[in-house]
């Protein structure tokens, strides 16, 4: 369901536990570019602001960067005795899309997302990578708007039982995937690029995976993270799960 923009910015401040000061940030949070562009297409080949101007897209930028480093300093604080070969990949998990955008989908953030009519027909408002940023870019607008201590409380408080649910630090699907098969004296895995559509900004990349005669497939916004997905998908289904 697509919140009001009225009904996005009440309900997300009430998630966040921050009202803000400034609530023009997060009303661009949870603008996508095209409902910027969409606005008024008479004026589309006159006197147009940047690309992307008063979308979410700066606040992502920013929100990357406050995201690595909470997320780095509480590793630091978790794990004491670990060295970067540890610590390395818990972060590159933890702030990757897929975590990013199951944390937006548990706030409920893809519905107070303003995306274009067009877009919305087209079903970007699903897609992992338009999550993630928007995820990004809230956590962009908090800290802009008061600091890094709300930008903190969120993280802590969303990513908390993320941070201790593995043992050992995180292996990518792919690679677990391969470590699997070389331990059963199988051959690699074969990934197959199946279609690639959508506009520029926003592609949906599938693709499939075989071995031992099964095949996974996946969905994603990149090539990268579609063949993690295939690769999540063939691991459940040799019975290995998809984390380590």
């Amino acid at each position: 369901m697509k919140l009001s923009p009225e009904d996005a910015l009440a309900t997300m401040q009430d998630l966040l536990g921050h009202v803000f000061s400034k609530p023009e940030l997060l009303q661009e949070a949870l603008t996508h570019r095209s409902a910027v562009s969409g606005r008024d297409p008479r004026k589309a080949k006159r006197n147009l602001p940047p690309k992307g101007s008063g979308s979410n897209e700066r606040l992502e930028f920013i929100g990357d960067r406050v995201l690595g480093l909470l997320m780095a300093e509480w590793l630091l604080e978790r794990y004491p005795q670990e060295q970067e070969g540890a610590l390395g990949p818990r972060h590159a998990h933890l702030v990757s899309r897929t975590v990013l955008a199951d944390i937006a989908d548990g706030i409920g953030l893809s519905s107070a997302l303003q995306i274009s009519p067009h877009e919305e027909a087209a079903g970007i408002r699903k897609l992992t990578s338009i999550r993630a940023d928007a995820m990004e870019a809230l956590l962009g607008a908090l800290y802009l708007d008061a600091g890094l201590e709300p930008a903190r409380q969120v993280v802590r408080r969303q990513w908390g039982s993320r941070i201790d649910s593995h043992a050992r630090p995180h292996k990518e699907p792919k690679t677990l995937l391969q470590e699997f098969l070389l331990s059963k004296g199988q051959t690699l895995p074969k990934y197959e690029l199946l279609s690639t559509e959508g506009p520029s900004h926003a592609p949906v990349f599938r693709v499939s995976v075989s071995a031992r005669g099964m095949t996974g497939n996946g969905e994603a916004g990149s090539k990268r993270l579609a063949e993690s997905a295939a690769a999540t998908d063939l691991l459940n289904k040799l019975g290995q799960g998809g984390d380590s």
